[in-house]
């Protein structure tokens, strides 16, 4: 079992920045891969980024690559999700979530349902 702890989440305007953290229990964390996943209003949640258990693997969503940075500490049980650049689109509830099972190929974690477990969640709201 593992719980997952969203933070960083805010009010910023348009261009501003905020790196979210979201800290897991356990001491397997360092065997999953770790999502992040963002649901704006009326949309459906949709994928933003995935890293996988070691680091070495790293895919966005075409929205936030080039924009947006994933990143895990193992040690401290934590992934983060760096975002500067941040405009009005960018603003939803953002969710961490953590892959138990390992996938034959990186694309597979852009799929919500192979995730394991979720946090709470975090808004994240940018101001034009």
């Amino acid at each position: 079992q593992v719980q997952l702890v969203e933070s960083g989440g805010g009010l910023v305007q348009a261009g501003g920045s905020l790196r979210l953290s979201c800290a897991a229990s356990g001491r397997t964390f360092s065997s999953y891969a770790m999502g992040w996943f963002r649901q704006a209003p009326g949309k459906e949640r949709e994928f933003v980024a995935v890293i996988s258990w070691s680091g070495g693997s790293i895919d966005y969503a075409d929205s936030v690559k080039g924009r947006f940075t994933i990143s895990r500490d193992n040690a401290k049980n934590t992934v983060y999700l760096r975002m500067p650049s941040l405009n009005p689109e960018d603003t939803a509830v953002y969710y961490c979530a953590a892959a138990k099972t390992r996938q034959s190929t990186l694309g597979r974690y852009r799929r919500a349902d192979i995730y394991a477990y979720w946090g709470q969640g975090t808004q994240v709201t940018v101001s034009s």
